[in-house]
């Protein structure tokens, strides 16, 4: 019955999406700038997509301390991306636990899970600020909040790696807080603490930390050009006709990249339909472009993914000798459905 209910509530949530998103599109100037496209820009950006799963797959073998094959990894963590296309969105689940047949404890393959998690979530932060305040004639009344939530976030996250370094004084301050506010208790926040203070453990020495920061700059340099060449794939232009401006498709790509990114997060859509499309016509209103080329880009940047998750997804499922059902019920040890 439950999971009736989230399969029904994630087709209602992505058909709402949609209809945000598309209501008012001319779908026969949307067709014709896709058919328009170039290809060898689309070819590329599917190269792109492959690079970066291929690279995340590199950042993950770090975090799980060199202990599986390297390519057994990418393999499981590509299953894990096509999984999460699925309802119920269980990838990041089911590769956690994948991976533990390869030797790996399990206590270090759900800590690295979330240790990518966070370290992707601050990337993500970081983008959003720096890319709404490049854009022209913003106000300085969104401006200055939006630089002073990005730094709150950097300084969080750094005082979490600080506590995960130095857990005793993490905890006394937990302590502390808790005693302030009592019902802080009944939320099982000292579980949740130790998990995130695990998490980030690798994070506290110099060269482990330096290691995982920059695979994940790399990796999301390879999604940064998977988004860009489908901007240059449909010539988009701004919405007096005109040819964007190289910073202005470099905006583009920085804000899109940054708000789709928040937009797969929704635990509850269909393989992230609606939420992915109305981020990327978010994006585009933003810069400035026509509301049928920015619909047009995030038909074809979901699309990409979704092809590149489901053929690298079942070259891993083939790679790893594992039957669908067999990591569909992997998944599924877990009581509720993977957030993703």
């Amino acid at each position: 019955m439950r999971r009736t209910i989230f399969l029904v509530a994630s087709l209602v949530v992505s058909v709402f999406f949609l209809w945000v998103a598309l209501r008012g599109v001319d779908f026969q100037q949307v067709l014709k700038s896709i058919q328009q496209a170039e290809i060898g820009w689309i070819i590329a950006s599917f190269l792109g997509i492959t690079a970066g799963l291929w690279l995340r797959g590199v950042r993950w073998y770090f975090l799980l301390d060199f202990k599986p094959p390297l390519l057994k990894t990418c393999h499981i963590l590509n299953l894990g991306f096509l999984l999460n296309l699925l309802p119920f969105r269980i990838g990041e689940v089911a590769r956690s636990l994948l991976i533990t047949r390869e030797g790996v404890p399990v206590v270090t393959a759900a800590t690295s899970v979330v240790l990518e998690r966070l370290i992707d979530t601050l990337l993500v932060v970081i983008l959003l600020v720096f890319s709404i305040t490049r854009i022209p004639n913003t106000p300085p009344e969104i401006i200055k909040p939006t630089i002073v939530f990005g730094a709150a976030v950097v300084f969080a996250f750094a005082v979490m790696v600080f506590f995960a370094r130095f857990p005793v004084i993490g905890h006394r301050v937990l302590a502390f807080i808790e005693r302030l506010f009592p019902f802080l208790k009944r939320l099982g926040m000292e579980k949740l603490f130790d998990q995130l203070l695990v998490g980030l453990k690798p994070l506290t020495h110099l060269n482990s930390a330096i290691y995982a920061l920059a695979w994940t700059l790399i990796g999301w340099a390879a999604s940064f050009f998977t988004l860009y060449a489908l901007v240059r794939a449909l010539n988009i232009t701004s919405a007096d006709g005109s040819a964007l401006d190289e910073s202005s498709r470099i905006l583009l790509t920085l804000l899109g990249l940054a708000l789709a990114s928040l937009g797969n997060a929704v635990p509850i859509s269909v393989a992230g339909i609606g939420p992915f499309e109305a981020t990327i016509l978010l994006a585009g209103q933003t810069i400035g472009i026509p509301k049928e080329s920015a619909i047009s880009l995030g038909f074809l940047f979901h699309g990409i993914n979704i092809v590149g998750y489901a053929v690298w997804g079942v070259v891993g499922l083939l790679a790893t000798g594992v039957s669908l059902g067999d990591v569909m019920n992997t998944g599924r040890k877990v009581e509720t459905p993977e957030s993703a």
